[in-house]
């Protein structure tokens, strides 16, 4: 595991992931926790930066473990 997370490229697509998707999720847990006071909030540009940064992201982590892989 450790041997992936050595890669940049995976560290690039995790620290993606983290940041396009983090406060998406982050404002789905207040919300279910009570934190909001609208219980189902619509958090829009969340929801679309979220959705734009999730497949580069996936794909660097898998383009990364690939080449850690392959170095073996």
């Amino acid at each position: 595991m450790t041997r992936y997370l050595r890669d940049r490229l995976v560290q690039i697509g995790v620290a993606l992931l983290l940041c396009g998707s983090g406060p998406l999720l982050a404002i789905v847990a207040a919300a279910k926790l009570g934190f909001t006071r609208d219980p189902d909030p619509n958090p829009v540009f969340f929801g679309m930066l979220a959705g734009l940064t999730i497949w580069p992201a996936v794909i660097l982590i898998l383009v990364g473990v690939a080449r850690s892989r392959q170095s073996l």
